[in-house]
Formats: C-alpha cells, structure tokens, sequence
C-alpha cells in the first residue's frame, strides 16, 4: 500500500512592494528660498552643500531627490530670483519707456541694499564668481539674463513705435547700456553703496535718454523765443 505524499504547503504570499525613496516632508518653495538666500550672499561655487543644507532645514539625500544635485537647485534658485523680482518690479506697464527705464532701475536701487536680503543681484554676484563651473550654471545665468535684457529691450522698442524716442534709436543698444548700468548698481551695493547713491547713479543714467522729437521741439522753442 502506497503512503500517501504530504500536501504541498501554500506558497507564501508575496509582500507588496514599497515604493523607493521617501516621500518629502518639507516645504520646497520655502527651502528653496533659503537656498537662494545662501547662493546670493556667497555666489555658486562658494555656497558648500552643508551650507545649503542647512539654511533648508534637509538633509543632503533630500536635496538631491528634490534638486537632482547643487547645480539644478541653483538653477531653480536662479529662475525663482529673477521670477521674485520681476513680480515685484512690473516696469512694463508703466505708461512711457521712460518711466518704466526710471522705474526699474529706482526700484532695483531698492531691492539690491535691501536690510533683510543680501546685498546686490544674485545673477551679477554669481556670473563674477562661476568661470570654472560647469556649462549648465553659466548657460542658465546667460539665458535668464538675455531675458531680462529683451524684456527691457521690447519696452524700449515701443516707446520708439510710439513716438516717444526718436525713429532712429537702437533700442537694443539702449537696454545694453541700462543693462550696464544696473550690473554696476548691484556690484556698488555689494561693496556698500547705499540707496541714495544708487538712486543718483540712475538718476544720471537717465539723463542719457534719448530726447524725445515733441521735447526737442519745444525746447528749440524757447531758445529761439
């Protein structure tokens, strides 16, 4: 007579998959604040990822989830500088090219000896101090700046369309020389320069505007009267 064989025991049930990684428990708009704050005092290659870290409150796993490494958070940092101060600093929708040029750089006066932030534009700090760094870092800093510089361009151009300026101005070359002038706003506040002395400067960088055909007339006006 034949045993019979022992039933085979129920294959053991499989435990579900855990998803990899850990799910980010911090606030990224905030932590990226900080890391914009640490990259605009110190410039790029200076900001050491401790540094980072700690002004966002994570750990270095955390910011490479999020980030990828310290070149994409400052990537990010960068565009969210520049989103932060062109929503603080709506120039375009001034009536003139004029006063929006004015504007801008009165404002930007403002913002670069500002107590409660570091001091300057963190674009400028940073494209003085990113010569060895990699092509992202210098082709972010490149390209959110040739916004900038178009942006201000286009409000130009249409103060030309509109009369404002003479037919014959450049208006790229005209937002070249603001362009100028507000890069060395910022490097003067970091060494120091106070409000009332970056108001002057852009109080003289305006006297360089183009005279506009209506004012010359007039003007030409009373020196004949």
């Amino acid at each position: 007579m034949k045993r019979a064989s022992p039933a085979a025991a129920p294959a053991a049930k499989a435990e579900p998959r855990r998803p990899r990684g850990r799910p980010r428990c911090f606030d990224c708009d905030q932590a990226l604040d900080r890391a914009m704050d640490v990259f605009w005092e110190k410039g790029y290659e200076a900001a050491s990822l401790q540094e980072l870290t700690e002004a966002m409150g994570i750990n270095p796993p955390s910011l490479y989830a999020a980030f990828g490494d310290k070149e994409g958070l400052f990537v990010e940092a960068v565009k969210r500088y520049y989103s932060k101060v062109q929503g603080a600093c709506p120039f375009a929708d001034e009536p003139t090219a004029r006063g929006a040029v004015e504007k801008l750089l009165t404002e930007l006066a403002t913002h670069f000896t500002s107590s409660n932030k570091p001091r300057g534009c963190l674009a400028t700090m940073a494209m003085t101090t990113t010569a060895t760094t990699s092509e992202r870092v210098q082709k972010i800093l490149s390209d959110e700046q040739a916004k900038a510089r178009a942006n201000l361009r286009a409000r130009i151009q249409r103060g030309v369309d509109e009369g404002e300026l003479p037919a014959g101005t450049d208006a790229g070359t005209l937002a070249n020389l603001y362009g100028a002038v507000i890069a060395g706003m910022s490097l003067q506040a970091k060494t120091g320069a106070t409000r009332k002395s970056l108001v002057a400067m852009a109080e003289a960088a305006m006297r360089a505007w183009p005279e506009a055909p209506r004012q010359a007339s007039r003007v030409k006006q009373k020196v004949a009267a």
